[in-house]
């Protein structure tokens, strides 16, 4: 194959920067914070994930000290809401570089719905949310040491919301919420699909060795 390879430092000589479209697709982080003035605010980050089962952990990257991580970091809450793809012209609404004084919910046309255990809001039209309370604010740096302009914002999940038509036989199906992932590029998106799945169970290793197979 011709590999196109490059250094991050000295650009990557392509239209758009492969990094974000290679890293995915990925979740969207859409947090939902309250202000100490009560002003509440609702913005999306593509970098979001989780970490851990128990507790479970989810964690999202501010690039810049934005308003989520400054609401964060004084109340230590914020809620995530499941981006689906009905609500893909909301989210993208709640992009906007809006004044801190804004609430993102009335600008995109949303209802914020009280949580159970924190005091921040979240989407009542999204069909899954977690409630979190902060753990960890960690800022990034280069190898070398050099603080970046970004922080990893990591919070234990305390409450979850599911709508019931997303469970099946006790299972919750992934497909049916929908869930809308950013890749890339300038602009691109995806949507899971049920005819996409497959499954696949860990290999056991006691099984292998049973089997006088314990290497592929």
């Amino acid at each position: 194959m011709s590999i196109h390879f490059y250094e991050p430092r000295n650009g990557h000589g392509l239209k758009h920067d492969p990094f974000n479209s290679i890293v995915g697709p990925r979740s969207i982080g859409w947090i939902s914070t309250r202000s100490t003035t009560g002003v509440l605010n609702l913005a999306p980050y593509s970098f979001f994930n989780g970490f851990n089962y128990v507790p479970p952990i989810v964690g999202f990257s501010s690039i810049g000290a934005k308003d989520s991580l400054r609401n964060i970091e004084a109340t230590g809450e914020f809620a995530w809401s499941l981006v689906s793809r009905e609500l893909a012209s909301a989210m993208n609404e709640t992009c906007i570089d809006a004044p801190p004084d804004i609430d993102e919910f009335e600008l995109a046309g949303l209802t914020p719905a009280a949580s159970c255990v924190i005091t921040a809001p979240r989407v009542a039209q999204s069909p899954v949310s977690f409630e979190c309370r902060l753990t960890q604010i960690h800022r990034l740096q280069r190898a070398d040491g050099t603080p970046v302009d970004t922080w990893m914002v990591f919070g234990e999940v305390v409450g979850v919301h599911i709508d019931q038509a997303l469970i099946v036989n006790g299972v919750y199906r992934t497909t049916l919420g929908r869930p809308v992932l950013r890749g890339g590029g300038a602009g691109d998106y995806f949507t899971l699909r049920e005819e996409d799945r497959f499954e696949m169970r860990r290999p056991q290793w006691a099984q292998r060795a049973a089997a006088g197979k314990p290497c592929a």
